[in-house]
């Protein structure tokens, strides 16, 4: 177990911030840490592939990777799959699940591929062990991942369980809450390295500022929940609890002030109970308030950190109060499919009035803003300093950087793609 191969997936977009990221906990570079598309491969061993789980931010899960082999039929996967030695990893005691993906296969159903999988795990089992253990498909005690391409089938075992953006702390949550590992690439995409202020002024339920908050703080993304590794038989009780200890001994106080704020009381009230689960309550100050009246919250310029609001969220553009009651047919549903609804209640454009505020009052500020709107710099009348291509699940977004600097509102035309 002292040489595993590991594949972290991530979002579209991240995975320079992972391999960063996994320099930074591991040290390891070159061949035993490469970029790859949709995620990273790192060459470290079990008690590594543990200690990244604890601490990834960016990563969806830590797949250890068993086979790679060639295929035409679903012969060939069983084959491959009864070829792995499962019974290392987990007993015919406990329950397994297969999940599958592919890009370019030839087969006309994944849904069979994944049963000959099954079949062919299940099989080697009951040759290897006397019995074959059984299959839940809703809360398994191991996850087996297959991926097929056009000619190749790879075969991995999961030792991180639900996925990684599940820290343990957010309980309370709106509508289409920003994924924590999103939030996470978003912090680094930005390059905060927490020595200055950062500002979520439209923080809904706190996923962005309770992320930086515990970067700030030294606190391990994983500290406050299990993973799948600590049901498989490498796994060792006494070296997980060193690696828990070892993370705790590093938290410590807040090197730079995180604020957020929302026109919703009822999301900072859900925000302020996340950040207590979270560990970062006295490190985070939340508050309520119209992201167009919002002045700044610190004296000495920082960040700014947002997902702009849309649909029932576009009431942090000056429309407390404003209820799921008063969308009219199809706007609910149009704002939930990621389409900006850039008006407030009295018809002006929200967009173009947060660009005027942060301009007259946030000078010195520099101002981060994910949008699946590539159009919105123009609207804004800013002239982006940064664009970094990013996903938010299907949604392809960018996340645009802009300098505020008191003077004119007026952005220059020709506009880079």
């Amino acid at each position: 177990m002292n040489s595993l191969q590991l594949f972290m997936p991530c979002a579209a977009g991240v995975e320079e911030f992972l391999a960063d990221e996994v320099h930074h906990l591991t040290g390891l570079t070159g061949h035993d840490l490469m970029t790859g598309r949709g995620g990273v491969v790192v060459n470290a061993s079990w008690r590594e592939a543990m200690r990244l789980n604890l601490h990834s931010r960016l990563a969806q899960r830590v797949l250890v990777q068993l086979s790679h082999t060639p295929y035409r039929s679903e012969a060939d996967l069983y084959e491959a799959a009864s070829n792995v030695a499962w019974e290392i990893w987990f007993t015919p005691k406990q329950t397994f699940k297969i999940e599958i993906t592919a890009q370019h296969s030839p087969l006309k159903s994944l849904n069979f591929a994944a049963l000959k999988i099954k079949d062919a795990v299940a099989d080697r089992f009951r040759a290897k062990r006397g019995e074959r253990p059984s299959v839940e498909t809703t809360w398994p005690d191991v996850r087996i991942y297959a991926h097929l391409t056009r000619e190749h089938v790879t075969l991995y075992i999961d030792t991180s369980g639900e996925p990684l953006f599940k820290r343990g702390w957010r309980t309370d949550k709106g509508d289409a809450p920003l994924k924590e590992t999103l939030a996470a690439a978003m912090i680094a995409a930005s390059g905060w390295d927490a020595t200055t202020p950062l500002y979520d002024p439209c923080c809904g339920s706190g996923t962005i500022p309770i992320e930086a908050a515990q970067i700030a703080c030294g606190i391990a993304a994983g500290s406050q929940r299990r993973f799948g590794f600590e049901k498989l038989m490498p796994f060792q009780a006494h070296v997980w609890q060193g690696l828990k200890d070892e993370a705790r001994a590093m938290e410590h106080a807040p090197t730079a002030p995180v604020f957020g704020s929302d026109v919703a009381h009822r999301m900072v009230d859900f925000a302020q109970r996340n950040a207590e689960r979270a560990g970062v309550a006295r490190a985070l100050q939340l508050r309520g308030g119209d992201a167009l009246q919002r002045m700044p919250p610190s004296e000495v310029p920082g960040v700014m950190l947002l997902n702009p609001p849309y649909g029932e969220r576009i009431a942090a553009a000056g429309v407390a109060g404003r209820g799921r009651e008063s969308f009219q047919p199809g706007q609910l549903a149009a704002a939930r499919a990621g389409r900006e609804a850039a008006q407030t209640d009295d018809g002006s454009d929200f967009f173009l009035r947060l660009s005027a505020h942060w301009k007259k009052n946030f000078a010195g500020w520099s101002a981060w803003m994910l949008t699946p709107d590539l159009k919105l710099p123009g609207r804004m009348r800013l002239k982006e300093s940064r664009r970094v291509p990013m996903w938010n699940g299907p949604i392809e977004c960018r996340l645009f950087r802009f300098d505020m600097v008191a003077g004119s509102t007026r952005r220059d035309t020709g506009e880079s793609t």
